[in-house]
């Protein structure tokens, strides 16, 4: 044979044979050999084939070996994306995962170890709270199952870490305490353990006795020098100790400091986010040494190790399109804020926030639940605080109107995000939609009834709604990465100042720092802003603590009269409100504990009366009216309802009971009166009845119990078969043009500053409610029935409900039937109306024109036959 045909021979040979391999080899094995080679040798570019893969193949797989195979390649895909601070795409493989591992039951892969729990860490840095506890929780009880004891442990220490970061320090503290108290632990894990715990002694008392946090991190100490696998633990015990220290025993602290940059230095494998934490730890050291050049090398590196693109020739801070999700690079931006502040450059620093602000935007984008929602933007009002304050100190060194409006523009956005972007996406979003956030509340809600049986509650049923809950929110996700969009955005100054004009009014608008409180005053197309000394521990000695706390028992005022004027006078000046002027109307957007404050009882001029009627209230000088926010304002404005004035009466009254409404009857025969509707009492007040009837008429009205919670039990209302919880009320179909709610605490709940409270008017308003009369505190039954009365006869005369709600207080306060005790602001002041300020029927208002114009024209003619 020639060796040109031996060649053909062996070439034909060869290919045949690679031919018959490649046939061989299954989509199984393709994917597990390109994850072996991605891993092989990873990086960025490879990172992007091995995406591109992904999505080629995830059509493709079908049977259970083939879709193990692709929940492994997401797996290791998620590390490393992490890896490349690729966070939100490492959320989602990890996520794509854990679906596809639930979806099709598939087995004999450590699914705890390789997903759960690097997701589960994810999400608490992203601040996505809800998620993280249910994850963690999920594979506890897995490893529960399995007997898996490292990573239970894993699971604590992880969730202690969640509880901490959402603010829960008591709850963090229960479970490590009670983890070191009972649990066969290794030194190592106990630790680790012992490092947190003091991170929670801290944060518990901060400012305070720091001794029971220094005690937990020298105890760690000796513990984790045993184990050299746990480096990175033994140099955040050193940098704890460290930043204990700094403040008042420098040379301890630096002593601290150095033995965490030793080990730090010998760490292999550093990831750049571990990097740039550590780098971050130097500038508490050198603010206080006040070495600012060396503050601001430090901060460079800190960009240039978390962002590849970063430029020093090109200015200090980063280009916003470089930014990512990341809280390495949120407290890089606000070290380099104070540190322009410091350097006397607060435009530089305001630049520097707004980037933070940023950042802190597509933190939300990446969150689903409400409560998780709420807590990242709380970690905004710091920052938000201080830029506040730059646009003072520039307003009072320029006089630039400018620098007002933009402090109230940046407060405005923090009132209400959350409520404000779901009152929003109700017009827009998809049956599909509100069915999965339904399911996912109605899930929530079976582990939060649950969790309340205390030592009773079953773990297997709780477990069951939070597997349920992962499912949902992973389909919800889906869905809303399609439709997001930015909500928050600056409102139309002018449109403000138009609307106030038509209405005749004045807006009040507060945002109460951890410093100082700010008052916005809009006023004839103009904003005005003063700071004003506002302390929860009272280190101010404010009296709005005092004046709030009046309202806790119905005999406090009575018995400590000239106290409560004095207060009631003097938490008036501090709040800066108006004086009495032509304006009609006083709008007030509260913040912070202020949301519980009746501003209509506050005095405006002390007296040595003790007759209630004729004491100077703010109420003799406007009528008063609530809102969330400027843009809830505009915006009730925008959607006013032309329903026909029918009433739904809820009134369970709760006969021979010991929750009885006597006056309940009363104040449902009064309503009767005056409109027409559909009432339900006793038996028939159920919440089924209400849920069916809602939609269909102007006014619903719930006369019943309702209580505020506490720090675990959400706010809740009562029909006659169940008590409901707020968070139930959600996805009511609502669009009435009033809900009035008699019963005691229905503005009260859980609060969070801009946020508001979690009450059952949040529900109503969540449901799309945007006119409401509620209660700040437990109502009287009797003088309730006498103001409902009154209210409803003023709606009936064509007032709106703004005024119905004013006059309805002041004709209390002139009842001769009410006696002088009674007349105490307890009785009287206690539902406070958010909405609309000209709700009312506007037929009427039209037939009132028209009837005008009928006179006048027969007047005319009658004129017109008399001349002739």
């Amino acid at each position: 044979m020639t060796s040109c045909v031996k060649t053909i021979f062996t070439t034909l040979i060869l290919l045949i044979t690679q031919f018959t391999f490649a046939q061989s080899i299954t989509l199984e094995d393709k994917i597990y050999n390109t994850v072996d080679a991605f891993v092989a040798n990873p990086n960025e570019e490879s990172l992007k084939k091995l995406e591109s893969f992904s999505k080629n193949i995830s059509t493709l797989t079908k049977n259970k070996n083939e879709l193990l195979a692709l929940v492994v390649l997401h797996c290791n895909k998620a590390y490393y994306e992490n890896q490349f601070n690729q966070l939100q795409k490492a959320v989602s493989s990890y996520e794509t995962a854990w679906k596809t591992y639930q979806k099709y039951h598939l087995k004999d892969y450590d699914i705890v170890e390789f997903c759960l729990k690097p997701l589960g860490n994810l999400y608490t840095i992203i601040g996505d709270y809800d998620n993280a506890e249910n994850t963690i929780k999920q594979y506890y009880y897995i490893a529960t199952q399995q007997k898996n004891q490292q990573q239970q442990y894993a699971a604590v220490l992880n969730l202690s870490n969640v509880y901490q970061n959402s603010g829960r320090i008591n709850e963090a503290i229960d479970l490590l305490e009670k983890t070191i108290r009972n649990e066969k632990l290794s030194n190592t894990q106990k630790g680790i353990l012992l490092n947190n715990l003091g991170n929670n002694y801290l944060l518990r008392n901060i400012n305070k006795d720091p001794s029971n946090a220094e005690n937990s991190f020298l105890k760690a100490i000796p513990l984790l020098k045993q184990d050299k696998s746990q480096q990175e633990a033994l140099i955040n015990s050193y940098l704890n100790l460290y930043k204990l220290s700094i403040n008042f025993r420098r040379n301890e602290a630096l002593n601290y400091y150095e033995k965490a940059r030793v080990i730090f230095e010998n760490l292999h494998n550093k990831s750049p986010r571990y990097k740039a934490q550590f780098y971050l730890e130097k500038i508490h050291l050198l603010l206080e040494q006040n070495k600012l050049t060396e503050t601001q090398t430090v901060l460079k590196t800190v960009f240039k190790t978390l962002i590849p693109n970063y430029s020093i020739q090109k200015g200090i801070l980063p280009k916003k399109n470089d930014l990512y999700a990341e809280t390495i690079l949120l407290d890089a931006l606000d070290f380099q804020a104070e540190l322009f502040s410091i350097q006397n450059r607060p435009k530089k620093a305001l630049e520097s926030y707004t980037l933070a602000f940023h950042i802190e935007d597509l933190f939300q984008n990446l969150i689903v639940y409400e409560n998780s929602k709420i807590i990242t933007q709380t970690r905004n009002r710091k920052r938000i605080e201080k830029c506040v304050a730059i646009y003072q100190s520039l307003f009072e060194k320029e006089k630039n109107q400018s620098y007002i409006e933009d402090a109230f523009q940046l407060v405005e956005k923090t009132k209400s995000v959350v409520l404000k972007e779901r009152v929003k996406n109700n017009f827009k979003t998809s049956f599909k939609e509100k069915a999965l956030l339904q399911q996912l509340e109605n899930q929530n809600t079976t582990i939060l009834k649950e969790q309340q049986k205390g030592d009773l509650a079953n773990i297997e049923t709780i477990n069951k709604a939070i597997q349920k809950q992962n499912e949902l929110m992973l389909q919800l996700k889906q869905i809303q990465v399609k439709t997001s969009e930015k909500l928050n955005k600056n409102i139309n100054l002018n449109d403000l100042y138009t609307q106030l004009k038509k209405d005749d009014a004045i807006m009040v608008e507060y945002f109460c720092g951890t410093e100082k409180a700010y008052s916005f005053t809009i006023q004839n197309s103009k904003i005005s802003m003063r700071p004003f000394c506002y302390d929860i521990s009272m280190i101010c000695n404010t009296p709005i603590i005092t004046f709030i706390s009046f309202f806790h028992n119905a005999n406090t005022i009575t018995e400590y009269l000239d106290l409560f004027k004095k207060e009631a006078f003097a938490t008036y000046r501090v709040l800066q409100l108006p004086k009495k002027t032509n304006h009609k109307n006083l709008i007030i957007i509260p913040d912070g504990i202020l949301n519980f404050l009746p501003f209509e009882a506050l005095i405006t001029k002390e007296s040595s009366t003790t007759n209630f009627a004729q004491m100077h209230y703010l109420l003799n000088d406007y009528n008063i009216g609530y809102q969330n926010s400027a843009q809830f304002y505009l915006a009730a404005d925008q959607n006013k309802k032309q329903q026909k004035e029918t009433v739904l009466g809820i009134f369970p009254v709760f006969e021979n009971t010991p929750y009885t409404l006597t006056y309940s009857k009363d104040e449902l025969h009064s309503i009767q009166k005056n409109f027409n509707g559909k009432y339900f009492q006793n038996t028939t007040a159920t919440f089924k009845n209400f849920k069916k009837n809602a939609a269909d008429y102007g006014i619903l009205h719930l006369s019943t119990h309702a209580s505020s919670g506490d720090i675990e039990t959400p706010a809740s209302i009562k029909f006659y078969d169940q008590e409901i919880l707020y968070s139930e009320l959600y996805h009511l179909n609502l669009n009435p043009d009033l809900v009035v709610l008699s019963a005691c605490e229905t503005g009260i709940g859980k609060l969070f500053k801009g946020e508001g409270s979690m009450s059952i008017a949040r529900g109503f308003q969540f449901a799309g409610a945007q006119n409401l009369l509620f209660s700040l505190w437990k109502v009287n039954d009797y003088t309730t029935s006498i103001f409902m009365d009154s209210f409803y006869q003023n709606i009936k005369n064509g007032q709106s409900y703004l005024e119905a709600n004013a006059n309805a207080k002041r004709d209390f306060l002139k009842n001769s039937a009410v006696s002088n005790a009674k007349k105490s602001p307890y009785y009287w002041s206690a539902f406070v109306y958010y909405g609309d300020l000209q709700t009312n029927n506007e037929s009427n208002t039209y037939i009132f024109y028209i009837f005008g114009i009928l006179i006048l024209i027969g007047l005319l003619l009658i004129f017109n036959r008399y001349r002739k």
